[in-house]
């Protein structure tokens, strides 16, 4: 099997796939894949070379040699591409032979939008204001208020859980990579550590315990 290729950055969305190509290399001896760092400073990802990889011109992104040099981007879509491609045992998944599998996946797919049509641009707009050089208060209010409403329906779900999806109290899957690098990186958006409850403050430290998460949180080596 030949390495797969993440081009990425040191963001949320960067570091939901490079997580979940390690818990792959943790969980499949053969699975194997190489970084290429993006620097925003000098927009490399608007370069024409990146741009045919991903025409929207954002990270991350990842080619697979093994499928022709098949390109995906949107981290959920890399996300989903993996889990179908290089997680046959269904670890972080549910197949659509187990007990109501195809129903629990709906409900992963589920909690996978809300963060992509939610948390995900809502969080991310919070914190373009917060840094922006320009006080726009409004803006502000607006983004960090709807974040923080977001916040309190995965308080909620988390409420006698350790994940987000599954029987009892869940299983770690595609559901909870695609959320919790947001939630760890909430102070950068202005959301103050006090307004993360107790149920997401318990599952963020349950959650990069794991060696896998450790890993890729670290990838790039070095960030741009």
């Amino acid at each position: 099997m030949a390495p797969l290729k993440l081009y990425t950055a040191g963001t949320p969305n960067g570091y939901k796939v490079s997580v979940f190509l390690e818990e792959l290399k943790a969980a499949y001896p053969s699975f194997e894949y190489d970084t290429q760092a993006i620097d925003f400073s000098k927009t490399e990802q608007k370069e024409d070379w990146f741009l045919k990889i991903n025409p929207n011109g954002r990270i991350p992104a990842l080619i697979d040699p093994n499928q022709k040099d098949f390109a995906v981007f949107e981290s959920a879509a890399i996300l989903l591409y993996l889990e179908k491609f290089y997680d046959p045992k269904h670890l972080f998944s549910w197949g659509t032979d187990e007990p109501n599998g195809e129903f629990v996946r709906n409900e992963a797919l589920q909690w996978i939008f809300f963060v992509h049509g939610g948390i995900g641009p809502m969080q991310g707009q919070a914190g373009h204001f917060k840094h922006l050089d320009q006080d726009i208060p409004y803006a502000k209010e607006r983004y960090t208020n709807e974040t923080l409403r977001l916040y309190k329906v995965l308080e909620s779900r988390l409420e006698g859980r350790d994940y987000l999806v599954g029987p009892g109290k869940g299983k770690y899957s595609i559901a909870d990579l695609n959320v919790f690098p947001w939630l760890l990186f909430h102070s950068f958006s202005g959301i103050q550590s006090s307004a993360v409850g107790p149920n997401i403050k318990a599952y963020l430290n349950r959650v990069v315990q794991r060696d896998a998460v450790k890993k890729g949180l670290g990838v790039p080596a070095s960030n741009p």
